[in-house]
């Protein structure tokens, strides 16, 4: 008798509306040379503690997490994963700015200007 093993795939720690998706392909269409995708992540500072940053990232690191979209690939820093499971991000224009906005149910404050938060 053989047993089927099922491996149920894992959801993305964040969730990118389709407006962030459509961000990140413009960003990859202008990329410099050797670019591989934009990148996610906490670094601390700000007075909260953590800042969310998003950048390009030229190679791939080995504890990232890894999302294809219909635009490029995205990644999720390794370290920052756990500050961050259960976020969406969007991309957000209005007349006087333009920025990914991060809903995180991780967050217990943030500064007053929003630049920085803290879990």
């Amino acid at each position: 008798m053989t047993v089927e093993t099922k491996i149920r795939s894992r959801p993305a720690a964040v969730i990118l509306t389709p407006a962030a998706e459509q961000r990140i392909a413009d960003l990859m269409a202008q990329a410099p040379e050797g670019t591989i995708g934009v990148k996610l992540s906490t670094p601390r500072r700000g007075c909260s503690g953590l800042a969310y940053s998003v950048d390009y990232v030229s190679e791939e690191a080995k504890f990232d997490e890894k999302i294809e979209t219909p635009g490029g690939t995205f990644y999720i820093d390794g370290a920052s994963v756990l500050y961050l499971v259960g976020s969406t991000m969007d991309w957000v224009e209005d007349d006087f700015a333009a920025g990914f906005v991060f809903n995180n149910p991780n967050a217990k404050g943030s500064c007053g200007c929003g630049e920085s938060f803290t879990v």
